[in-house]
């Protein structure tokens, strides 16, 4: 909603707007709750004048007419007489239409969906879900009764005031600016205007933004007797980009604030990798993982990258030319001096120097993890539960990396208990004598594998399944076929080899039966074959079962179920996944019905009994069934059968 005023009889109007209903609600957590501390509001609205000042320098590179005559700066000035802090800048600046649309909405953010999250999250988690979503500049209602921004566009001869007291309403008006840029000037409430003493303006800017790069000036408090002498300005900042200092000179914490800056996350980064190359090619850099993934971490539309500067000059935020899609959680800068300052993204592609700068990051980010999971497992295993389906799809883009990721990779395992991850080094040295290859299983669960006729032979002997229940795994095991010399093999596959192993029973008696009711097993085999032709490719004899009659196998090169169902929902016309029946020949039911078709080869009941042994195969891997109320016709009359036959004793 808009309410306009006229100030003037041929000027433009004074208008008074509402925010949207997300962005009040966001306002109202951020003041309430999320910011414990409150002095943090500096370090937001510096680090958005840097990026204004970045933004200017970036257009400038190819508008030649916004490149500033003057070295561009932020600066701080305080005014205890009128109770304001300014936060001055030369950079970018907004028309009109874009402080209604940067303040007055949050743009681009899935507003709904981070109140959403923001609720379930709690007050704990909030602060890391607000810096997700950029809405950093409302943190100047922690210590503000009131904020007015004066901004003006380069380009642009109008300058125009934004002013809110975060009550619901903001108005937008004309004013007067020299230069382009902005200024946020916070009305403190009485409670904070300690916040402008100047040593605390230092402090607070050297605790939390020393590492930017633009020179921070604060004017300093005038004697009485030189009230009339100009204003005196003095940098309190370094501004020695801390990717360019040595690694010796950095502290933990200015690691975590240039972190901060980078991603407005609250949350510590699990790790952090500041590297110089120097040679042929110089770049340096300092690479971060967060400790939990952005939003948008799997949307299609999603742009992750490394910030890019040649010569210290930022060019672009890269969005895949230099940081491999698979490394899309890591967060960061690099800084190259060889790259043009007009480098285009086409150049990128086809660079010499962004082919080494991207070897160089891919090996100190495995370095980085391969230190972290010997060092801190219980860090690296937060990591792999926030970021391993990513980090997996490197096996599949970049196989030349197979070796170090493969020592990375971690699972769920039948050998230990829920929630508990293993590595591939860890089932290989489990490995029991006779055993050939590390087994794993294919699924959309656990829950699911565990109860899946295919392992129960394997974990019943005692042998170790690993359980892949990401949907990458489908396509990131098959450049992952061994480890360590010792190959890998589907407990669900079809070519499943086990060896030397037997799974069935061994002792005498059972023997015995089996050779007994060996060629009326075949014949059972030959019926099944003739009667399910529609729907399996073959039907044989089982090595792997002990407990269950039948199981569906996938032949060399098929869909596991789970991921035909998956594509089935989205692709109609695929075509149909036939997979090979095996049976259990030491099965009682299988014995039984083989005797049958032995004993009375034409009785009707039996195709009927076949086709149950088919669905039911199909349902304990979790596929539907073609026909559900004919299925549930048989199993009806069998159940009566039976419970007749019960009784009757």
């Amino acid at each position: 909603m808009t309410e306009a005023t006229q100030t003037a009889d041929d000027a433009p109007a004074r208008t008074t707007h509402r925010f949207e209903a997300e962005v009040d609600q966001v306002l109202r957590l951020v003041i309430r709750s999320l910011y414990s501390n409150k002095e943090i509001f500096l370090r937001e609205l510096l680090s958005n004048a840097s990026d204004a000042l970045d933004k200017l320098r970036f257009r400038s590179l190819t508008e030649p007419a916004l490149r500033p005559s003057e070295e561009l700066r932020i600066r701080l000035e305080p005014d205890a007489a009128n109770k304001t802090l300014t936060i001055w800048d030369d950079g970018i600046g907004m028309t009109r239409d874009e402080l209604a649309q940067n303040l007055g909405t949050i743009a681009k953010s899935g507003t709904r969906e981070l109140l959403e999250k923001v609720r379930a999250a709690g007050q704990k988690d909030a602060p890391a879900l607000i810096g997700q979503f950029g809405v950093g500049f409302y943190s100047a209602f922690l210590v503000a009764e009131r904020v007015d921004v004066i901004s003006r566009a380069p380009g642009h001869e109008d300058a125009w005031k934004w002013s809110s007291d975060a009550q619901g309403t903001f108005t937008i008006e004309p004013a007067a600016r020299d230069v382009n840029g902005s200024s946020v000037v916070l009305h403190l409430s009485d409670d904070h205007v300690d916040l402008l003493r100047t040593w605390k303006l230092e402090e607070l800017v050297r605790k939390y933004s020393d590492y930017l790069e633009w020179p921070i000036e604060l004017k300093l408090e005038r004697e009485k007797a030189d009230e009339a002498a100009p204003a005196e300005w003095r940098r309190v900042n370094r501004g020695t980009p801390l990717w360019q200092r040595s690694a010796s000179e950095v502290t933990p914490d200015q690691y975590e604030e240039h972190y901060r800056h980078l991603t407005h996350d609250f949350e510590k980064p699990l790790l952090w990798r500041h590297f110089r190359v120097e040679g042929t090619t110089e770049f340096a850099g300092i690479l971060y993982v967060p400790r939990r993934p952005p939003f948008d971490l799997f949307a299609p539309e999603s742009k992750h990258g490394l910030r890019l500067h040649v010569k210290r000059v930022f060019v672009m935020e890269d969005e895949g030319e230099v940081l491999p899609k698979w490394l899309r959680f890591v967060r960061g800068v690099v800084d190259s001096e060889d790259l043009p300052l007009n480098v285009s993204r086409e150049l990128l592609q086809d660079s010499r120097v962004v082919r080494t700068i991207k070897k160089q990051i891919v090996k100190q980010v495995l370095d980085g993890l391969t230190q972290l999971a010997n060092d801190r497992p219980e860090d690296y295993a937060l990591f792999w539960k926030t970021f391993g389906a990513v980090l997996k799809e490197g096996l599949h883009y970049e196989p030349d990396q197979t070796e170090r990721l493969a020592k990375l990779l971690r699972y769920e395992s039948s050998a230990v208990e829920k929630g508990a991850l293993v590595s591939l080094a860890d089932a290989k040295a489990r490995m029991k004598e006779g055993q050939k290859a590390i087994y794993y299983a294919l699924g959309e669960s656990r829950r699911q594998i565990e109860s899946s006729p295919h392992i129960e032979g394997l974990t019943k002997h005692g042998f170790e399944v690993l359980y892949m229940i990401d949907p990458v795994d489908q396509w990131a095991v098959q450049s992952l076929r061994e480890f360590d010399g010792t190959p890998l093999q589907s407990a669900t596959a079809a070519e499943l080899d086990l060896g030397a192993l037997h799974l069935g029973a061994t002792d005498e008696a059972s023997e015995k039966a089996r050779e007994e009711s060996k060629g009326a097993v075949e014949a059972l085999r030959s019926r099944a074959r003739t009667k399910l032709q529609e729907h399996v490719s073959e039907v044989r004899v089982s090595a792997r079962l002990t407990d269950s009659p039948v199981c569906l196998v996938v032949p060399e090169g098929g869909l596991p179920p789970h991921l035909e169902r998956l594509l089935r929902a989205t692709q109609q016309d695929l075509p149909p996944q036939k997979r090979i029946l095996e049976i259990n020949p030491d099965h009682p039911l299988v014995r039984a019905l083989a005797k049958l078709i032995e004993a009375q080869p034409d009785r009707a009941e039996i195709d009927e009994w076949i086709e149950l042994l088919h669905e039911q195969a199909l349902i304990a891997e979790g596929s539907p069934i073609e026909d559900p109320g004919r299925f549930t016709k048989r199993l009806t009359s069998l159940l009566t059968e039976a419970a007749t036959r019960a009784a009757g004793a």
